[in-house]
């Protein structure tokens, strides 16, 4: 079948993405879905970071890709040989998780689905868990790679059954698709890597879709003082709205210091989710003595970072990474769904832009120069 898709031949062209357009909006080939796949009619796909990374190139990918990883949509077919527990048939709505979870190997056993051998290693080779490809550029015939095993930036797409969960139908599309990044990597890092209590302080670094969504899960498990830090001030106002109790603009203050003075002393937890460096070391410096320091933010691969040794076992600090908020998604997005549902975590407010497919690249120059939270594009449109 044919299928209308942005596809990424190059990285690293420059800005404005408006005018050097790095994604190409072009009909491609998709193949149907072969043995435990499925093909699915993408309703909304979210623009994360983590696509702008690959576009700017700071982390390279295979070319050329279908990109796209935050998502949800509609089951059109079911390839031979599912296996699934959860049975999908034609017609479930499901939302994608960026890692698909095979099941079996020792992460997977373990109940550390995020860190699935299989998935990780088709995630980097650029194909679905079993290896294949299906998407072919229709102009030369060369297989496109697969986005995280999502490549949501397309009308339809084929994908492994394990990068699928099948969700309420009564919940809209469009909000959906933030629980596929946004939500399962900020809420589970505050609820499954950090397990904050009820009564503990916690600071969140960068109030992009992923920081907003770990100061509603902060908020959601009853942590006082909420602090938010960003550059940005409707930024800021936003995360005041998702539950923050302080807000710091670290434009104009230190960060650090500003922590300090409202937690007296430091922080019981501080996540960090703009993945950069010295960002990271400003949140370990802004916790408490036993504090523990959540990076979440992915930065670039040759990125290193420095912080003193002794502290780490005279003060009883940790840092602890988390990928995808240490989610199993099969358990944990079903559960962001009931605590919006219950009106516990206010995941829509996160949508700042509706954009159509043609529209992606100037998408993608609003998230670069941090004008937009979430930004869904449209796939019906």
């Amino acid at each position: 079948m044919k299928t209308k898709a942005a596809i990424l031949y190059e990285m690293g062209r420059p800005q404005p993405y408006a005018d050097s357009l790095p994604l190409v909006i072009d009909e491609i080939t998709l193949d149907g879905p072969g043995p435990g796949e499925v093909l699915v009619e993408i309703a909304a796909a979210g623009l994360c970071h983590s696509d702008l990374s690959v576009v700017d190139g700071s982390r390279p990918r295979v070319m050329p890709m279908v990109l796209g990883h935050e998502a949800s949509g509609i089951v059109r077919e079911v390839g031979p040989g599912n296996s699934s527990a959860e049975e999908l048939v034609p017609g479930d709505h499901v939302v994608f998780s960026w890692v698909p979870v095979c099941g079996a190997c020792q992460y997977c056993i373990g109940g550390r689905g995020a860190l699935c051998g299989p998935g990780g290693d088709a995630n980097v080779a650029g194909t679905l868990l079993n290896g294949a490809r299906r998407f072919t550029d229709s102009r030369s015939q060369q297989a496109c790679n697969h986005h995280l095993g999502v490549s949501a930036f397309s009308q339809f797409t084929v994908a492994a059954q394990e990068s699928l969960v099948k969700i309420d139908r009564a919940l809209p599309l469009g909000v959906a698709a933030l629980f596929g990044c946004a939500v399962v990597t900020g809420v589970g890092a505050v609820l499954n890597t950090a397990n904050v209590q009820k009564g503990s302080s916690v600071a969140v670094f960068g109030m992009g879709g992923v920081g907003l969504s770990a100061v509603m899960g902060a908020h959601a498990a009853g942590a006082d003082p909420i602090i938010a830090v960003d550059r940005v001030d409707d930024k800021l106002k936003l995360a005041r709205e998702l539950g923050a109790t302080h807000i710091v603009n670290s434009a104009q203050d230190d960060p650090v210091s500003a922590i300090k003075d409202v937690a007296g002393g430091g922080v019981d937890y501080a996540f960090e989710s703009v993945g950069n460096e010295k960002v990271l070391i400003q949140a370990y410096e802004s916790t408490c003595r036993g504090g523990t320091t959540i990076t979440i933010g992915l930065p670039a691969p040759d990125k290193m970072f420095t912080i003193p040794a002794l502290g780490i076992v005279a003060e009883e600090r940790t840092i602890k990474g988390s990928y995808m908020g240490s989610c199993v998604p099969r358990r944990d997005i079903p559960r962001f769904i009931e605590m919006y549902q219950a009106g516990v975590l206010p995941v829509d407010k996160l949508q700042t832009h509706t954009l159509k497919l043609d529209d992606i690249n100037e998408g993608f120059d609003r998230l670069a120069q941090a004008t937009a939270v979430r930004q869904i594009i449209d796939l019906s449109a």
